[in-house]
């Protein structure tokens, strides 16, 4: 049998999965990044070969098929995903995806929500266990989406009411903490972000500084949210090759 893998559906170049991947190279997991956006029926690997799916970020809306008909495709993963128990995390994009595939409303927020700002935490699971009540995260996001039916809210922010939630082996986040040093400077240097950034009112050097600010805290947190997913998708993936 192939080894399992864990499959990566990115939708533009800088969107990557930075702490996520760090975390499942860790304990040796095979990943395979794709990005079929733009295509009607995408070659996907085979489901039963897949040990777990992370959904990534990107500009696009979530139920956008008609330009981007892979998302449509996306949506039926991360439902099949949770049909049967499969790890499936999606960031800020991704969160709306798995989201809208399960039932939620997608919508404009009242405005972007970018750059640093509080999240609050409402629940705790062991997807998604903070230490702290509020913590300041990155923000990067246009559309807001519903709770799912039967989800578990985890945290929400002051303009955006479903953060982060879960249901069943699903993990959405809205914001995004798989973001490095390294990987916020290439966001700096696409110039479709640092538009928003600039129509939000910020800077690149104010988010620079929030974010050397924030890091050593957003880093362990990162960790135990990206650790805890990779150990399910190293569990799930023994199953799949014990089968």
């Amino acid at each position: 049998m192939v080894t399992p893998q864990v499959l990566i559906m990115q939708h533009v170049p800088w969107e990557k999965p930075g702490r996520i991947l760090a975390n499942l190279e860790d304990l040796g997991l095979d990943a395979q990044t794709l990005n079929v956006a733009t295509v009607k029926k995408p070659d996907l690997p085979d489901f039963n070969e897949v040990a777990g799916v992370v959904i990534m970020g990107g500009p696009m809306s979530a139920t956008d098929y008609d330009k981007y008909p892979g998302l449509k495709a996306e949506a039926k993963l991360a439902r099949a995903c949770v049909a049967v128990g499969k790890p499936v995390l999606g960031v800020c994009l991704g969160h709306q995806i798995i989201a809208t595939a399960l039932g939620a409303k997608l919508s404009r927020g009242e405005a972007p929500e970018i750059g640093f700002a509080p999240i609050k935490r409402v629940d705790k699971h062991d997807y998604f266990s903070m230490w702290d009540k509020q913590i300041d995260v990155l923000h990067w996001h246009n559309d807001v989406v519903g709770l799912p039916p039967e989800a578990q809210l985890l945290a929400r922010s002051a303009s955006t009411k479903v953060q982060a939630y879960r249901i069943g082996s699903a993990l959405g986040l809205q914001f995004h903490l798989e973001v490095t040093g390294a990987l916020l400077e290439e966001w700096l240097d696409e110039p479709s972000m640092v538009k928003e950034l600039k129509k939000a009112g910020g800077s690149k050097s104010q988010l620079r500084e929030r974010f050397a600010q924030c890091d050593s805290t957003l880093q362990p947190l990162a960790e135990s949210v990206f650790s805890g997913f990779a150990v399910r998708c190293n569990a799930y993936a023994k199953t799949l090759q014990a089968a």
